[in-house]
């Protein structure tokens, strides 16, 4: 597959052939984002199906996240599962790394605090 991007008001996806790059805009994931960034993420990952071998989540803008926001990182997560593909939570501030915690989210997640950490999980 060739390379590919989609951008929109809220979010960005870079698709080289094997790696997805999700970037949500920010700086709220709540209840009114979550459904449209899911609507525009799916067709991207059904289009990509196995060529993705990595999905990463670039949570570097987000500060807020609601149940809707997590809901849908647990369906990307689920998406990247189904294509045998690895995913990735990159850029997690503090707080939502603790929500993620608690919600116990990051166990279905690699997750990658530094760009160092995220080219080895890439394999790049």
């Amino acid at each position: 597959m060739t390379p590919q991007s989609k951008k929109t008001a809220l979010l960005e996806i870079t698709f080289d052939g094997s790696i997805m790059i999700v970037k949500p805009a920010g700086p709220n994931v709540g209840q009114r984002e979550a459904p449209i960034m899911k609507a525009d993420i799916d067709p991207v990952v059904k289009s990509a199906g196995k060529a993705m071998k990595v999905m990463v989540m670039d949570l570097s803008s987000v500060q807020f996240m609601s149940s809707m926001g997590l809901g849908m990182i647990i369906d990307m997560r689920n998406a990247a599962a189904q294509s045998g593909a690895t995913a990735v939570l990159f850029g997690v501030n503090k707080e939502l790394k603790a929500l993620l915690a608690m919600m116990k989210i990051e166990k279905l997640y690699k997750i990658a605090d530094t760009a160092a950490q995220l080219q080895a999980i890439c394999g790049r």
